[in-house]
């Protein structure tokens, strides 16, 4: 009986009564069942190993997209696996802890968070192929499966995170007047205003660049809560994938918001008419297809990070003068809470689903103690006055 599996995989013959066994001294009323992960040429050849190879970094990444990881994410999952295996010219299960060493204490070194991130992501492959493959590369060329990860190597988190201390209030309020003053003279209007509004809607909004980048026209409900939200696409949390939130202008940002679209979002060579149009867009659009599309390509979230450093080196004065956009977020529930906002509104603000990751945005929030009795008394005594 003949069965076939792909274009990479060869006929299979599972051998029945009276066909000819598969082996030269096989035991009798055995049949040989050839699998349909073997190969259409010998079995221990180089050839044959690379194609499994090929065939379980693609796999790895189908069980992930099946899981629910992001794009960017997939992306990112065997990089790793690939870069020390081409390194050491061999294939990941002939990769030893050895080898492993000595490629992240030399040639690989890089900070410690981002050497943890490959190692994990190397040691989550090789929990996939242990599970799914194990049997098959014992059988074909006699070798085990075996994480080089182990229990000398593993790192650890040790918190190697700084503190982000972002700029006061005050020197924000600052920073974008100065901006602001220098758009009329940009040589680029359209994108020196951009630029402009999607940092300050990132400050006012809380909203992290990658989400800014995905908003488009459609995604702006000007009647939604008080002074109109937007829809952004959150990343996700342990393999849930992207997650929608909504994000809030406020009054400052529904009226700076207004005035771009109104004004300014009309200069970009696309349609601005299109809900699905981006609200930040490329100022280019792409050639190489030879056609006239309707819609320009997102805005790129290292251009608007470069954006964003090169306007507070030259606009923003005090002991912070290097800006990015993780820290306007960290600015938003800062200068947020210093405000009086609770707590549990600055995590929905910030899209948080748990309150200690918020706290972590806050590590140099200044509290007053004193503010916050005061205002606790005044709240119960005007309670106990509407009892009355």
């Amino acid at each position: 009986m003949s069965v076939v599996d792909s274009d990479t995989r060869r006929f299979t013959l599972i051998s029945g009564h009276g066909e000819p066994s598969g082996s030269a001294g096989q035991e009798e009323g055995l049949a040989d069942v050839l699998t349909l992960q073997r190969r259409g040429f010998h079995p221990s050849s180089r050839d044959a190993k690379e194609a499994l190879y090929q065939d379980t970094l693609a796999e790895y990444c189908w069980a992930r997209d099946v899981a629910g990881l992001a794009a960017t994410t997939l992306n990112q999952l065997v990089q790793p696996v690939i870069e020390i295996c081409t390194f050491h010219g061999v294939l990941p299960w002939e990769l030893s802890s050895r080898m492993l060493d000595q490629y992240f204490a030399g040639p690989g070194k890089r900070a410690h968070s981002t050497v943890r991130k490959k190692i994990t992501s190397i040691d989550q492959y090789f929990a996939f192929l242990e599970q799914r493959y194990a049997g098959e590369i014992l059988r074909r060329f006699g070798a085990a499966v075996e994480s080089p990860v182990d229990a000398f190597n593993q790192p650890r988190h040790r918190g190697d995170f700084g503190l982000r201390i972002p700029p006061s209030r005050a020197e924000m309020k600052a920073f974008f007047g100065s901006w602001r003053q220098e758009l009329e003279t940009a040589r680029k209007y359209p994108v020196a205003v951009r630029n402009y509004v999607m940092a300050k809607t990132a400050y006012l909004s809380g909203a992290r660049a990658t989400e800014l980048c995905l908003v488009r026209l459609g995604d702006l409900h000007w009647d939604s809560g008080q002074w109109g939200r937007f829809l952004v696409r959150g990343k996700g949390a342990r393999g849930s994938g992207p997650r929608e939130r909504e994000a809030f202008m406020f009054a400052e940002g529904r009226e700076l918001l207004w005035w771009y679209v109104e004004n300014v979002r009309g200069l970009f060579p696309d349609n601005c008419l299109d809900p699905y149009a981006s609200l930040f867009p490329s100022e280019r659009l792409p050639t190489a297809l030879g056609v006239d599309l309707p819609i320009a390509p997102t805005m790129c979230a290292d251009t608007f990070r470069r954006s964003l450093r090169r306007a507070s080196l030259a606009h923003l004065k005090g002991t912070v003068t290097v800006l990015f956009p993780h820290l306007l977020r960290h600015a938003c529930a800062t200068h947020n809470y210093e405000d009086g906002m609770p707590l549990w509104d600055v995590q929905v603000l910030l899209g948080h689903e748990w309150p200690t990751t918020t706290v972590g945005y806050l590590a140099t929030a200044k509290g007053d103690p004193e503010r916050a009795s005061l205002e606790s008394s005044q709240r119960a005594v005007r309670r106990l006055s509407g009892e009355a």
